[in-house]
């Protein structure tokens, strides 16, 4: 079997950063697929569980509700643990979609009250959450998109 493209990417030198993964396209129909690469792959710690959880319940939650709901396709966690993937309607860049990433992180990094989705007859896992470790890992990366920017793949990947 042939590797897929995001096996190819070169996780060792691959920093925290918003990223355009793939685009697919049938019928007329553009599907964008972005990388929300919250923490360093393989140098620095995962996200926590339960911070993972949460992160993907107010995520789609928020993006579900927000200005741009019919565009999104998708929002959840990456196995492992190091971000999200956010799959869009439409032929995307990662500026094109950085202030609605940056206002679901300012959104989460900020919440108050309780998880939607957090009852056991809502989800299959609805008691492992941990809604502090989520605030603080949107605020970091909001925090380090701000700074750095990192919104395509470094050339040497």
């Amino acid at each position: 079997m042939q590797k897929i493209a995001s096996f190819c990417v070169d996780h060792r030198v691959l920093e925290a950063g918003l990223y355009r993964s793939r685009q697919d396209r049938r019928d007329g129909l553009c599907v964008t697929t972005f990388d929300l690469r919250f923490t360093a792959p393989n140098r620095e710690p995962p996200l926590g569980q339960g911070a993972l959880h949460t992160v993907e319940h107010l995520g789609a939650t928020f993006l579900r509700n927000g200005a741009r709901r019919e565009e999104v396709v998708y929002f959840g966690p990456m196995g492992c643990r190091t971000g999200f993937y956010l799959v869009m309607f439409g032929d995307l860049a990662p500026r094109d979609v950085l202030p609605l990433v940056l206002d679901m992180c300012d959104f989460i990094a900020g919440y108050e009250g309780e998880i939607p989705g957090a009852r056991p007859e809502e989800c299959g896992n609805y008691s492992e959450q941990d809604l502090p470790a989520a605030r603080r890992a949107c605020a970091r990366y909001a925090s380090d998109l701000r700074r750095y920017g990192r919104l395509e793949y470094p050339s040497f990947l």
